[in-house]
């Protein structure tokens, strides 16, 4: 029985990074594609093209791939006691602003298939960088468990 318990901590961890990956992935795509969009003029072809693309990586890797993160890191953190551990609370916390990044972006690049243009070129490339330093802060905690 120790077997098969260790055996699924081993596959929830594999599929918790796999899925993290396809998130991290889409949401350093979508800001790109937001930037395509942004000189696009509201309304032409290229602009809807911009849109189907940035709802497939929504609908198909976005969203997916957030719900299934969650889903298996909450089974992953149970299944080594993690909830009383500080550097999980950490973890946590960090990946609730990912998440919360990831629906503000969403909003965005909805904005932006209307016609808006809610942020500049410039604050596209710099929020872009956002998931890659969340990234980093949460290897370190995951890895090095600092506290």
């Amino acid at each position: 029985m120790q077997d098969v318990l260790s055996m699924t901590y081993y596959w929830l961890k594999a599929g918790h990074i796999i899925f993290m990956v396809f998130w991290m992935a889409g949401l350093f795509m979508l800001p790109r594609q937001m930037l395509y969009l942004h000189s696009a003029a509201a309304g032409s072809p290229e602009a809807a093209e911009w849109d189907r693309r940035m709802g497939l990586l929504r609908k198909i890797i976005l969203t997916p791939s957030l719900i299934v993160t969650w889903l298996l890191g909450f089974a992953l953190a149970g299944s080594i006691g993690a909830f009383s551990q500080g550097w999980f609370h950490a973890k946590l916390l960090l990946v609730l602003a990912l998440s919360g990044y990831h629906g503000w972006l969403v909003m965005q690049a909805r904005r932006m298939v209307a016609g808006a243009r809610p942020l500049s070129e410039k604050q596209l490339r710099l929020w872009g960088e956002f998931p890659a330093i969340v990234l980093a802060i949460v290897v370190v905690l995951v890895v090095v468990k600092p506290f």
